[in-house]
């Protein structure tokens, strides 16, 4: 009888205790979501770079049209920018090889500038996680240096380590088009490859990252070379800047295989916020109604605007030109864009979170993260420029994402990765 006896007391206890939350306010999540973007770290691995903003004159102190500036840092709350040594494919030979590496050093050099002439007061160079968290509690904003495309190594496998030394702590071996160390993603549009996976040199490169502890990108090489990577890699992965295909069929996105083979490897897809990698249609349906528009102002600044394919086989000193008039024509078709009434619905944030939720419900929340691509080609509506970057958190709040799961995603994981792979190096090392 006595267990009778305070039963009803127990249950009532239960009951007045188990009603359901009621529902934040807008006012609420607003409120919610500026506590945890100030509180966590928060970190984008792909943010591209054009070496004439990283002048005496130029640079990113200042309010430039770009998409990442220290002011719009700070004004969007991004704590962590990887900038990336782009080089695009150009010929396999030795002429290519040294024109690419003279480029890959020139972006090294304007990135230190930035650290150490520039803005050393606002922005510090960072190699290790340590460094993150060290440069980000004395209230600075933190600079990490990613390679996008392996060609400006050469047949030199020296130069990975140099490039490491530099900074360095990614690097995809393939861009657009295929490498002398593997093949691109590019290859489904022709059925066309030269290596079937890694070349015999792209595999002793995948060693001598391991080695050195840079982490192993895959967002551009096709499938069965990251197939291959994941084989000889004694590290995790990465995918810095990519998406789901499995709700954008574009082969710069990863298909549910090759999430699996993530999750396995224990790396992390870091989330791209490019438009045509999201939503093919609502990008395709927009783009359709300002592609006029586009080629006039092409036009106005002397070029014809030409398909990615068509860019790829430029010669690299007026690829460079095409990639300056195309950055200038996208800023002046934005300005324009923005006040037009009769626009298609843009691809934006909620778009973009769709393909985190998707891989966290696949893969799991360890292996998910954040990237923009901007000045790349990324941005979307809502995060346009590194000053939108609070948008992404509060989408994740709306969503239920807890403060522990949003610092995962915009950070946690990236840096974990980073510290299981310098963990590899150090052993292989000593070994």
């Amino acid at each position: 009888m006595k267990s009778a006896i305070y039963l009803i007391p127990l249950l009532f206890f239960i009951s007045c205790n188990s009603k359901k939350e009621e529902p934040l306010t807008e006012t609420q999540l607003m409120e919610k979501a500026k506590g945890i973007h100030e509180r966590v770290i928060t970190l984008d691995t792909h943010c591209d770079i054009n070496i004439k903003n990283f002048t005496d004159s130029i640079n990113y102190t200042q309010e430039l049209a770009t998409q990442v500036t220290l002011p719009k840092m700070k004004a969007g709350g991004l704590d962590v920018a990887w900038f990336i040594v782009y080089t695009g494919q150009d010929s396999l030979t030795d002429q290519g090889y040294a024109h690419a590496y003279e480029n890959a050093i020139s972006k090294f050099d304007a990135i230190h500038k930035l650290v150490s002439e520039f803005a050393p007061n606002d922005i510090e160079l960072a190699t290790t996680s340590e460094d993150v968290r060290r440069i980000h509690g004395k209230g600075k904003k933190v600079a990490m240096i990613g390679i996008e495309n392996g060609y400006p190594v050469g047949t030199d496998i020296g130069n990975v380590k140099k490039f490491y030394d530099l900074g360095g702590r990614y690097m995809s071996l393939s861009h657009n088009g295929h490498s002398q160390l593997c093949d691109s993603n590019t290859g489904e549009e022709d059925g066309v490859w030269l290596h079937n996976g890694l070349s015999e040199l792209g595999k002793e490169v995948v060693a001598e990252m391991n080695k050195w502890g840079m982490m192993i990108d895959v967002s551009h090489p096709s499938k069965e070379a990251m197939r291959q990577m994941i084989e000889l890699t004694q590290a995790p992965i990465i995918a810095s800047h990519s998406s789901a295909r499995a709700l954008c069929d574009h082969s710069r996105n990863l298909d549910d295989e090759q999430l699996q083979w993530m999750k396995e490897n224990g790396g992390v897809v870091q989330t791209v916020a490019f438009r045509s990698y999201l939503n093919t249609e609502k990008f395709e349906a927009r783009n359709e109604k300002i592609k006029a528009l586009k080629e006039e102002v092409m036009d106005s600044l002397g070029m014809m605007l030409l398909s990615w394919s068509e860019v790829r086989k430029l010669e690299p000193e007026y690829r460079d030109s095409y990639y300056a008039a195309y950055e200038e024509m996208s800023r002046i078709v934005n300005d324009k864009t923005a006040t037009m009434n009769d626009l298609p619905p843009g691809v934006g944030v909620s778009d973009f979170v769709d393909h985190i939720d998707y891989m966290v419900e696949k893969i799991g929340l360890d292996h998910v993260g954040i990237s923009s691509d901007f000045d790349g080609g990324g941005g979307i509506e809502g995060w346009g420029d590194a000053s939108e970057t609070f948008n992404v958190t509060l989408e994740l709040v709306r969503r239920g994402y807890t403060e522990e799961e949003i610092e995962k995603l915009w950070s946690g994981n990236l840096l974990r990765v980073l510290d299981e792979v310098q963990a590899v190096a150090n052993r292989l090392q000593n070994e």
